[in-house]
């Protein structure tokens, strides 16, 4: 061993180890993108430094050895509840691990044997470290020791800067699609925890808050009377949801060169059976598809400041699977997505819903991949899909239920390899790239839903099963403006953020033009599924009432949309009150009082 190789820089590097074994035992279960952050071994490094002051200070190995090992520990309950929760352990969450006696078997269930490297490198750190020459400590160490913690420090907060500091960049990845699992391999645990133990608490309910949320609630119900069908008119047991990605409406009912885009949807709608409407402005805000979610299976409009997903995932919300649980206890309620279920909070937010199962990455043979970054493809997810309906894995025929898929090829930037295009569909070369590839991407996901709309309509419990096809927003997005500025664009592309739609096998038929907004799929789908007693009828209004405003509010830049002539001030002030209710019924889980 180098006699001139202190205890001290062993130790340090020993802490480091740690932290970046447990980086990446993080990663393996969540995404390595973190792993690509300077901050990330920076901030390790600042940590470890700070972690060997009682060595610095008492010249004990044993000593040292107690606080790596209690690291150790640390960290590893913090995997174990990121695996069920993909997040860390809540600063409050610690004051109550002796409830976890009552869940040992779960405690087991979430370790992996690759965590066994942990405690390895622990005593692998000490063995060396006991095996090093015992040195005093001298000024030279200690200033060593010194400038490298300080200047770790300085360029950890260097770092931070261009995000707006610390607690800015945290807030943004916390609500970010893709990095919100990536907040503690990058600051650490004890970042983590500082950052949250500096967050006001402004989630307490207060009386003040009931009486204004009963308030709006109660002006909502006096505004918009919510009318049962006819007895005559039954309602359905099962409720099937398909969320398509991007998909916007003009692309239905419209042709390229006399080709259809969408020839089955086309089809579905024409059925006489069919409701659709056309004219449904997208509402959703950062949280885009998980942000629809909550849209249309809760009735509420998305946070004005958070993603609610990330934020407060274990609020109480009130859905469309409660409430058809609730008519029925022996529903099912699945979610189906091609993505990892921490892709937006999707598993716990999914449970926070009522869904029983969730069917995500993992589940699929990942064969045929779409998209950047690339995922499985609309057409091979819903065919597995219908092999698993088939084989009854999922939801057997009489069985109620509920079931949502996500799709995922129609992302933006709308590329499809060539293998998977039509060679009958073409858009013509001269057309704007960006709105041929949509185009191409419109028609092959119409052609990947027929599958699996004939396999449902094949069963036995058709009849008593709802199917809705919609957009889980826009899609062109800033694209829009530049294509609509192409003369050749011109009566192609809608200027309105549309998305469609499309009820199957419904009650009441018809087409509705008017706008709407995804907030009023909700009160719509609880008056055909029959689920009149439920509670909450949503923040919106069913288009089937004909005293409904004919115009919506995008929660992007609060622009209305529609025709608002003759509608009562008092309606149009309790509309645009209800993202600002919607936001303390969530932060301050109203529901879960």
């Amino acid at each position: 061993m180098n006699k001139k190789f202190d205890r001290i820089w062993i130790l340090v590097a020993g802490c480091f180890a740690i932290f970046m074994t447990f980086d990446v035992l993080w990663s393996l279960g969540t995404t390595f993108r973190g792993m690509s952050n300077p901050a990330l071994y920076v901030n390790a490094i600042f940590a470890s430094f700070l972690l060997t002051l009682p060595y610095l200070l008492f010249r004990k190995v044993w000593i040292q050895g107690v606080i790596m090992l209690l690291l150790d520990i640390l960290l590893e309950a913090n995997l174990m509840y990121c695996r069920t929760y993909f997040t860390a352990i809540p600063a409050d969450s610690y004051f109550l691990a002796g409830n976890l006696k009552d869940f040992t078997a779960s405690v087991w269930d979430s370790m992996r044997l690759s965590d066994i490297t942990l405690p390895v490198v622990t005593i692998a750190a000490l063995w060396i470290a006991f095996r090093a020459p015992m040195k005093k400590i001298t000024k030279h160490v200690a200033g060593v020791y010194a400038l490298f913690t300080a200047v770790a420090g300085v360029v950890s907060w260097l770092l931070s800067l261009p995000g707006g500091g610390y607690k800015p960049q945290i807030s943004a990845m916390e609500e970010s699609c893709y990095y919100s699992t990536c907040v503690v391999p990058v600051y650490t645990v004890f970042g983590n925890l500082i950052y949250q133990g500096t967050q006001t608490n402004s989630a307490m309910l207060t009386p003040e808050d009931v009486s204004e949320i009963e308030e709006w609630i109660s002006e909502k119900e006096r505004m918009r009377p919510f009318t049962a069908l006819p007895d005559s008119i039954p309602g359905r047991k099962n409720l099937v949801i398909i969320l398509c990605e991007s998909l916007e409406s003009w692309v239905l009912q419209r042709d390229v060169d006399g080709v259809p885009i969408t020839p089955f949807l086309n089809s579905l709608i024409a059925d006489s059976t069919t409701l659709y409407a056309p004219h449904v402005l997208t509402q959703v805000a950062a949280g885009r598809s998980i942000d629809c979610q909550l849209l249309l299976n809760a009735g509420m409009l998305p946070m004005m400041q958070s993603v609610y997903s990330m934020k407060y995932p274990h609020s109480t919300y009130k859905t469309l699977t409660k409430a058809m649980k609730e008519r029925n206890h022996d529903t099912r309620a699945y979610i189906l997505t091609c993505d990892k279920p921490i892709v937006w909070n999707q598993e716990v937010i999914g449970k926070a819903f009522g869904i029983d199962t969730l069917l995500h990455r993992s589940s699929w043979h990942n064969d045929e991949l779409v998209g950047n970054p690339a995922k499985l493809s609309d057409g091979s997810f819903l065919r597995q899909s219908v092999e698993k309906l088939k084989n009854g894995e999922i939801w057997k025929e009489g069985e109620p239920a509920f079931i949502q898929w996500v799709t995922y090829s129609g992302h933006n930037p709308f590329v499809l390899p060539d293998k998977l295009k039509d060679p009958e569909f073409t858009v013509p070369q001269s057309w704007q790239e960006k709105a041929a590839n949509y185009m191409t991407m419109a028609h092959y996901t119409d052609e990947s839903l027929k599958p699996l709309i004939e396999y449902l309509k094949s069963r036995s419990d058709y009849d008593s099963t709802l199917i809705v096809i919609t957009g889980d927003h826009e899609g062109l997005a800033a694209n829009r403006n530049e294509l609509l500025k192409d003369e050749r664009m011109a009566g192609i592309i809608d200027a309105n953020q549309f998305t469609p739609f499309i009820v199957l096998n419904s009650p009441v038929a018809g087409r509705h033009d008017r706008v709407m907004g995804q907030v009023d799929m909700y009160p719509t789908l609880l008056q055909l599924m029959g689920l009149d007693n439920y509670e909450w009828k949503g923040m919106g209004q069913s288009i089937l009432d004909l005293n409904k405003p004919a115009y919506a509010i995008s929660s992007m830049t609060n622009y209305v949309t529609g025709d608002t002539t003759g509608v009562d001030k008092d309606v149009m002030d309790n509309i645009a009150n209800a993202r600002k209710i919607s936001d303390k019924i969530i932060a301050k889980d109203y529901f879960g009082r």
